[in-house]
């Protein structure tokens, strides 16, 4: 990951918080799948912070390698998940966030959020539990320390009502 992308997640919401590991970042035993949800967490993160659309700062970090690591695969399809399916995955968000308006999450919640709900309401591949534990990881790494609880409370109960919401 470069260098301003990791400083751009850690500017918002929760700034300067290191991994529970007191390493800044993700260790190296991370996994490739655990890296490209990190990197589409930033574009994300960064498209937000930035007024973008997701699909354009994703087509910015394809189109100039040099200056940017391209995104992984993974990381590109969670992206393009994401904002195929924006307004369903925060109408979910939104739904069962018991009282917490979306705008009011932070920058980085609401860039895991997304993530977590697109891959538990249409990533197959991915199982419901994995999806849950790799935001709420990406939370407790970057945001408050409240982040995680919350992460899991709200992912676990749109696990909950996943065939409600299909």
């Amino acid at each position: 990951m470069s260098q301003s992308s990791s400083e751009s997640v850690r500017s918002g919401s929760g700034a300067g918080k290191r991994s529970r590991s007191g390493k800044p970042g993700q260790g190296s035993g991370t996994s490739a799948r655990s890296k490209a949800r990190r990197e589409a967490l930033d574009i994300l993160f960064e498209a937000e912070q930035r007024g973008k659309r997701p699909l354009e700062m994703l087509a910015e970090r394809v189109a100039h390698p040099a200056r940017v690591n391209p995104p992984r695969a993974f990381a590109a399809q969670i992206v393009e998940g994401v904002a195929d399916h924006w307004a369903a995955i925060d109408d979910a968000i939104s739904t069962y966030s018991q009282g917490w308006a979306l705008d009011r999450l932070p920058a980085v919640d609401r860039a895991a959020l997304r993530v977590g709900t697109w891959e538990v309401l249409y990533h197959d591949e991915t199982p419901d539990g994995v999806a849950v534990a790799e935001a709420v990881a990406l939370v407790a790494d970057l945001s408050t320390d409240s982040s995680p609880s919350f992460v899991n409370g709200l992912l676990s109960r749109i696990v909950e009502v996943k065939s409600t919401l299909m």
